[in-house]
């Protein structure tokens, strides 16, 4: 037990470096997760092979191979007469002494209830051997919770063609069949007739009628049968645990109580299964007081055996809750009177706690079985693996399920998901996909989750045919998975560049009428945008609206690009376009998204011929259709167009401050900053304030010009007409200050770092343009320098990299504390970050902390630049 005792310190060490227990969420082996502790011997030298063996051979204890085998055969069997005749052929080479007692056994192993009745015809065609009250008896119970009673009806009808009819009585085994099958009317005609015909049930079927009366809640019939057994003389423990359960049915619980007593002290036929099913009566009224009283009371009096009234409350507290108190039962009971639960009870205990995540406690049931020698079921075997997989050690519970066939091992549903589950946190994705295939091979299918969490972690792995194999089995069996799980699985196919196998899967959905949602629709228009498949993507943008999406301006924008570089683009435009109109009362907006489209395709032809095309539909252009025309020549670069076309529309309409605004913004990105000066001034004459993005696209043309003179004016008018200085405004300076002194010594000539600061800190302004530029020492530490920064204009992530470019040319160290609080102030560092610091490491020649660097960037999913790979 040296194995087991180890693996509960193993325990106790994951309960105290993990907080909280998570389902299913094992993130490494269970060698990671416990290191060596001088505290607890043995630790150092529990191996996983050592711990598997152990499982393996308290597993094996089962002694159960031979049952394994049989329903292994009939499992295999199909309907054809070839394949019974061989499947026959294997059972009778077992070489089975078949006997009741053997034939019992088997039916209650089975799970399948086909092959329950496959072994029972076959038996009951062996020389030798005839089925008995209680066999049929066994059979008919597994039809009847199977809920198959019209297979069991036809069993029924049928059964006394076969020879065994004739070693059992005819009568009392359909007396017994349909009282099992929930039809006690047909079941009491076939006794009135019998008896009229002088034949009698025996004992056995008379206890058998008499149960199914009482589950079939018949009371008046439960009195005359009653009677009947007892004057036949066949009154036993068994006929006082039915009337039990009878007062118990009707609610008559203190009669049940006083009936109870009165057997013990009268001497009469008893035993524990009356007692455990009164207990269990008066837990399902929620008495739980009165029943563990009554087991109290009748353990003192020491007449009765009260192991299964035993197993029967500690069964009803678990199910009520109250695990603690089972638990604390039970390690009573076992002290002072060596109460050992069957395997069914620990069972429940087991499958409690692990829902509780009280792992230490699971190893501590599990530890008791194996050293009290009692051989696990299917459900323990199943609980252990979830408990392996719960505590960190998923690397034992796959070589236990690889080894599943050596000791008869059938995962459950609940088992699978674990397992694979585990798997996908562990990383063993691979390992994950392949329980999952055998699961569906076995006949299980995961649930929701695991299919997620599985589909999610193919799809990040970048595992696509697996995944796609995945779908296909789920659709062959009528599964369907989440929209999520298909957003994702298209999402990634479209980022590996397949978007082909994306439309196959979408293909797929409209084949069995499941509608795409929107997120679907974007990701494979754009997967075949950026396939130059612009004709694909406008028929998806077609179908999409069929099925009730709206597509956004973007979506149109990026399809017509897509169109506009393909053959004979005018012809594609304007396709899509007449289909568009078809679908739609012709309104402004689908004329703007063509005219955007086209604008950005810098296909001011196609954007003109729409424009004109909404003039002679009688459609008034509106403001936003002036301004997406005003672009579309600003894009091409047809700046007279653009210049003539304002000057129409300041004859034509009201020239306000947004037509201003865009063709400012419009010259500023074509590099125009001179005549956007003009329309500035233009502006602030007519008394207007242009918008911050005007000053934006401004101040970065002029820039990128070198004209810093006028930047410097530009910030002074900013200040005049109330605006604030942006964090892409002051961006755009630092990082001209990194490159060249120039911006600050035109600061410095403009007179404007005299004197004192400004209300929007022009001063503070020029002090870091100075900084940057490296013409001024700051005098704050050089730590605290974004909380300078931040005086003068708002921080984000930009303006950070920026500092910590300028940290990293002198003072790395500071750089990495920079990057430190840059987390803490909850900002996401990006490419640009990891790069910065990276480069910054390889220049001042400290490579081993450069090349760190690198790897944790890799792990973020960013590549270096080209400029620092050449250090690499």
């Amino acid at each position: 037990m040296l194995i087991f005792n180890c693996l509960k310190a193993r325990v106790s060490l994951f309960k105290l470096s993990n907080k909280r227990f998570f389902v299913c969420s094992s993130f490494a082996s269970f060698h990671s997760y416990f290191p060596s502790t001088p505290a607890v011997e043995g630790i150092d030298h529990l191996q996983t092979k050592d711990v598997v063996f152990s499982f393996k051979e308290w597993f094996k204890s089962r002694n159960n191979t031979i049952l394994d085998r049989v329903f292994e055969i009939l499992g295999c069997q199909d309907d054809d007469l070839a394949s019974r005749r061989s499947a026959e052929l294997a059972l009778s080479q077992l070489g089975l002494r078949l006997s009741e007692l053997f034939v019992l056994e088997v039916l209650n192993h089975g799970e399948d209830v086909l092959s329950c009745l496959k072994f029972f015809d076959w038996a009951g065609r062996q020389p030798g051997f005839y089925h008995t009250r209680a066999t049929f008896n066994a059979i008919f119970k597994i039809l009847s919770r199977a809920k198959l009673m019209s297979l069991m009806l036809d069993f029924l009808e049928t059964y006394s063609n076969h020879r065994y009819r004739h070693r059992v009585g005819y009568y009392g085994t359909l007396v017994m069949g349909y009282a099992v099958a929930g039809k006690p009317d047909i079941a009491l005609q076939l006794f009135g007739k019998m008896r009229f015909q002088g034949i009698d049930l025996d004992g056995f079927a008379y206890h058998v009628l008499l149960n199914a009366l009482v589950e079939e809640n018949c009371f008046d019939a439960i009195e005359v049968i009653s009677k009947q057994i007892t004057m036949r003389g066949f009154d036993n423990e068994i006929t006082s645990s039915i009337r039990m359960k009878s007062f118990c049915k009707q609610n008559r619980l203190e009669e049940a109580e006083a009936f109870l007593r009165g057997l013990v002290s009268n001497g009469g036929a008893i035993n524990g299964h009356a007692v455990a099913v009164l207990v269990d009566a008066l837990c399902k009224k929620n008495k739980f007081e009165e029943a563990g009283q009554l087991v109290e009371d009748f353990r003192e009096l020491g007449k009765v055996p009260m192991e299964h009234a035993y197993g029967v409350w500690i069964r009803d507290l678990v199910q009520a809750g109250k695990v603690d108190g089972a638990m604390k039962f039970l390690r009573t009971k076992k002290v002072s009177e060596g109460y050992v639960p069957d395997v069914f009870r620990y069972n429940i205990l087991i499958c409690r706690l692990l829902k509780e995540n009280r792992l230490e406690e699971v190893l501590d049931l599990l530890t008791e079985m194996k050293e009290g020698q009692i051989s696990p079921d299917k459900i323990t075997m199943n609980a252990a693996m979830c408990f392996l997989c719960k505590a960190g050690m998923v690397d034992v519970a796959l070589e236990l399920y690889n080894s599943r066939s050596e000791f008869g091992l059938s995962p459950n549903s609940l088992a699978y998901n674990y397992l694979i589950n585990t798997l996908c946190g562990d990383g063993s994705v691979d390992d994950a996909y392949r329980v999952l295939r055998n699961s569906i091979e076995q006949g299980y299918f995961p649930g929701r989750k695991t299919f997620s969490i599985l589909a999610d972690a193919l799809c990040r792995e970048g595992k696509l045919d697996k995944m796609k194999e995945l779908v296909v089995v789920s659709l062959e069996r009528n599964v369907m998975p989440s929209d999520a799980i298909y957003e994702k699985f298209i999402s990634a196919l479209c980022n590996a560049k397949r978007v082909e196998d994306g439309y196959l899967i979408h293909g797929e959905l409209n084949r069995i009428k499941k509608v795409a949602n929107k997120y679907t629709y974007f990701n494979l228009i754009r997967g075949f945008n950026k396939s130059k498949r612009g004709d694909m993507a406008s028929r998806l943008l077609i179908e999409m609206q069929e099925n009730g999406h709206t597509p956004t301006r973007y979506l149109y924008r990026d399809v017509i690009r897509c169109l506009c570089d393909m053959d004979n683009p005018e012809m594609q435009f304007l396709k899509l376009l007449e289909m568009q109109l078809s679908r739609h009362e012709p309104n402004c907006q689908v004329y703007n998204f063509f005219i955007d489209g086209a604008g950005h395709a810098k296909k001011f032809e196609l954007a003109r011929e729409v424009f004109e095309m909404m003039v002679r539909s009688g459609i008034e252009p509106n403001l936003s259709s002036d301004i997406l025309m005003l672009h579309s020549y600003l894009k091409s670069e047809r700046i007279a167009d653009a210049m003539n076309f304002f000057s129409d529309l300041c004859e034509r309409r009201r020239t306000g401050r947004k037509l201003y605004n865009a063709m400012i913004v419009g010259l500023c990105k074509v590099n125009k900053p001179d005549l956007a000066l003009e329309l500035l001034s233009e502006v602030r004459e007519k008394g207007l304030i242009p918008s911050l993005e005007c000053y934006e696209e401004l101040v970065k043309s002029l820039c990128l010009n070198n004209n810093y003179s006028v930047v410097v004016k530009v910030i002074n008018e900013l200040e005049k007409v109330g605006r604030h200085i942006s964090s892409f405004i002051g961006n755009t300076l630092l990082l001209h200050s990194l490159k060249s002194r120039e911006l600050y010594e035109t600061w410095v000539r403009s007179g404007d770092m005299d004197g004192e600061a400004s209300p929007s800190g022009s001063l503070m302004l020029g002090q870091l343009v100075g900084a940057f530029s490296g013409c001024i020492r700051m005098n704050q530490h050089i730590e605290n320098l974004d909380e300078v920064i931040e005086q003068c204009f708002p921080l984000d992530i930009f303006t950070y990299n920026l500092l910590l470019r300028k940290l990293s040319m002198t003072q790395i160290d500071y750089a990495c504390e920079l990057f430190n609080r840059i987390c803490e102030k909850g900002y996401e560092p990006n490419r640009w970050t990891y790069d910065i610091l990276v480069h910054g490491f390889f220049k001042h020649g400290r490579r081993d902390e450069a090349k760190r660097w690198v790897e944790e960037m890799l792990r973020r999913g960013f590549d270096p630049t080209e400029r620092t790979k050449q250090f690499i």
